[in-house]
């Protein structure tokens, strides 16, 4: 009768041989792969490298806001959210009056939804600039404040030995 040995946890990938002598030698370590560019597959759908927003054109939505570079997208945001809320009225009315005829309503509302929903999708890469530009003035604000705590400190200390020294040339005297 043999007894099976069981672990709680799978013993590691066969990779991790090539790591023995990093203590070693920090450089024996494999490099790594290169990043991918271009298009790859993941999960069965095709991703690309490109951060390009599609078009609403290229999703098959229908553009409810002006086509081009320079749109006032504040604007168009208050503009589509106005027309939200008029096709939200109507479908109560709608759903009070004929109820049977809601669908459509439910089509118009979603494609607004899209379009505010791109809209807003535009606004990211500004957002992400504007994100780390305010981390980046917090950081330095922080190392600022730790070199002016630093140099107070550092005077402190200064000041302390001055006396220590007042104190033991006063001793030796």
């Amino acid at each position: 009768m043999t007894t099976a040995t069981s672990s709680s946890y799978p013993p590691p990938p066969p990779y991790y041989r090539l790591y023995k002598d990093y203590e070693r030698d920090p450089a024996s370590a494999p490099d790594p792969p290169p990043p991918i560019q271009g298009a790859f597959p993941l999960f069965g759908a095709t991703y690309t490298t490109d951060v390009v927003l599609p078009t609403l054109e290229d999703q098959g939505v229908r553009q409810l806001y002006p086509k081009g570079p320079n749109i006032d997208i504040k604007k168009e945001l208050r503009s589509l959210n106005r027309e939200l809320q008029l096709h939200i009225l109507e479908l109560a009315d709608i759903l009070v009056e004929r109820p049977s005829q809601y669908a459509r309503k439910v089509e118009d509302i979603s494609l607004i939804f899209k379009n505010m929903h791109h809209l807003l999708n535009s606004l990211r890469p500004h957002q992400a600039r504007a994100t780390l530009i305010h981390i980046l003035e917090r950081q330095i604000q922080r190392r600022k404040q730790a070199v002016e705590d630093i140099k107070k400190r550092r005077e402190e200390a200064r000041r302390l030995l001055k006396e220590s020294l007042q104190i033991v040339d006063g001793q030796l005297r």
